[in-house]
């Protein structure tokens, strides 16, 4: 049986522009409180990750990029010890909102095998927390980016 723990957030900025920071791994400490990771997001790469859930313990994994499609959605597939004890799918998916401006931020994650259930009594909350964490961090570094910007190009245009 399959478990999914889902989150969204929206932000003020096209897809392109979150997708940029999405990933963009190596500035991760700058900005996501949640997780940390080595690689690069490529159909068959594999990441390291290394994740921090509020109140938790960090754990580390080494999933495979199964899906990247730029400004959409990047999945990855990850295994606690071999394939059907504990599998997560992980999804970052981005949805333009308001002709493009704007952005649905969605993470989630599918958990199945054989320790699923049990092991998501232990660690759901604390993992849902870092989702939202994470959500909330990648929102503000974007919009910060892009007020930044803004802000650029109209004091260079006063002094012109």
């Amino acid at each position: 049986m399959a478990h999914e723990l889902a989150t969204s957030i929206e932000i003020d900025a096209p897809p392109e522009r979150v997708w940029e920071t999405l990933v963009d791994f190596d500035r991760y400490p700058e900005w996501n409180p949640f997780m940390r990771i080595a690689g690069r997001p490529n159909e068959g790469a594999t990441l390291t990750v290394h994740l921090r859930p509020p109140g938790g313990r960090e754990s580390v994994f080494e999933p495979d990029v199964v899906h990247c499609e730029k400004y959409r959605e990047l999945r990855w597939l990850g295994h606690l010890v071999s394939p059907g004890l504990f599998d997560g799918e992980h999804r970052f998916r981005l949805e333009p909102l308001d002709g493009g401006e704007r952005t649905r931020f969605e993470q989630s994650e599918t958990f199945s095998g054989v320790l699923a259930g049990l092991l998501l009594r232990f660690v759901g909350e604390r993992t849902r927390a870092g989702f939202v964490a994470m959500n909330e961090g990648l929102k503000t570094r974007v919009e910060g980016m892009v007020a930044a910007e803004k802000r650029e190009a109209t004091e260079s245009t006063d002094t012109a």
